[in-house]
């Protein structure tokens, strides 16, 4: 190799990455403008926090799914803890905003969902899907923008169980339930309620501080303050979800969308559906996808992973894996996508967001998503994922 050759041959590689930012950064420019040329402003925020959402999550690491994990098996309770934060102050501020009932003349309204055997059931199959497909449903996002391989293919199940649960939704939800309940919406009124929900995360907290330790260090070390830092950016973007589109963050209806156009592109027929007949999903569906919220800051989220980890330099697929781990991404994606459908959501939408809203449907679902976590935690040791 000649003197002149070798500057080429190293800076090669630094090239091929600067190319793939701009291209990538390019096309997040091109995205919003086109979303600002054709769709409300409100969507083009709402894609702009999304991207500041992926930028987040991928930059302090994190998620839920690590979290209870680290809960169960080494006891560290720094990722939870910085969960009861973003809990808190989520509440703290929607309490006041949706007893307004509208914002800057935006209506806004929280996630309430009924009671019953379809969250318990959905979320209890969620807590085992999020440990065996590796990430719950934001992480899911993350971690394919960060380029893993074994998260597009839980990703892909995630997508399949959403649409597969919707084909019978019709059954689930005549099951036994009770109607929701938000108790900024009961005789206790906003104010009294949300100091009850306030005081009983407190106490939860409290308790993980003094019970839960983390393995080594404190909860307040510099990852710690990380995680706590992530939590309040989260209840941060999830306020601002809730002024702009009038609705709490979700998640996973966009996944359910997907996998619905995807099967109608291979020829399925959602005449006779009854989750998909009539109103807001057949317009969706009709649709493009950009036209959908959820699907826009999804999407956000990918790329908002993607471009902090090819800014980085940790862009790195590793294509191979064993058919066990492939196996646990298969399965647990499915049991994801399918009980997220039944149980009005995901960590997000059902229980970030339901809990925020004062709904007791978001802690009947972290309730059984922990049994199931806990079960999914034992399991993974069977398709050769460590803990």
């Amino acid at each position: 190799m000649t003197a002149q050759n070798a500057p080429l041959s190293t800076g090669s590689p630094r090239l091929l990455h600067h190319a793939l930012l701009a291209t990538v950064l390019a096309g997040v420019v091109i995205l919003a403008g086109y979303l600002m040329m054709h769709y409300p402003w409100q969507r083009t925020v709402l894609f702009g926090i999304g991207l500041a959402i992926g930028l987040l999550l991928y930059g302090t690491a994190f998620g839920f799914t690590g979290a209870f994990r680290r809960m169960f098996v080494h006891r560290d309770g720094s990722g939870v803890l910085a969960i009861v934060v973003m809990l808190i102050l989520s509440t703290l501020a929607f309490a006041p905003l949706i007893a307004s009932g509208a914002v800057f003349g935006q209506a806004v309204n929280g996630a309430v969902a009924p009671i019953g055997i379809g969250v318990a059931a959905g979320s209890f199959l969620f807590g085992i899907g999020m440990q065996l497909g590796g990430a719950c449903g934001s992480g899911t996002l993350v971690t394919v923008g960060g380029g893993s391989a074994r998260l597009i293919v839980t990703l892909l199940a995630f997508c399949i169980g959403c649409f597969w649960a919707s084909l019978h939704l019709d059954w689930w939800y005549t099951q036994p339930h009770l109607s929701g309940v938000a108790l900024t919406k009961t005789e206790l009124g906003w104010p009294m309620a949300t100091a009850v929900q306030v005081a009983v995360l407190a106490i939860i907290g409290a308790g993980i501080y003094r019970y839960l330790p983390r393995r080594n260090g404190t909860l307040f070390d510099a990852s710690g303050r990380m995680l706590i830092a992530a939590g309040i950016g989260l209840a941060l973007f999830n306020v601002a979800t809730l002024i702009v589109s009038g609705h709490p963050w979700t998640i996973t209806w966009g996944f359910t969308l997907w996998g619905a156009k995807a099967a109608q592109w291979a020829g399925w027929d959602p005449a006779g559906v009854w989750f998909w007949t009539g109103g807001f999903t057949e317009r969706a569906l009709a649709g493009p996808v950009l036209s959908d919220e959820t699907s826009v800051m999804n999407i956000g989220i990918v790329l908002g992973a993607f471009l902090l980890a090819a800014f980085v330099r940790r862009l790195s697929p590793g294509w191979r894996m064993g058919w066990r781990p492939l196996a646990a991404a298969i399965i647990g994606g499915l049991l994801m996508g399918y009980g997220a459908r039944i149980a009005f959501g995901c960590n997000i939408g059902a229980f970030f967001s339901g809990v925020a809203s004062t709904s007791l449907h978001g802690w009947l679902w972290i309730v059984c998503a922990l049994a199931g976590t806990w079960i999914g935690v034992r399991l993974r040791p069977v398709f050769r994922l460590p803990n």
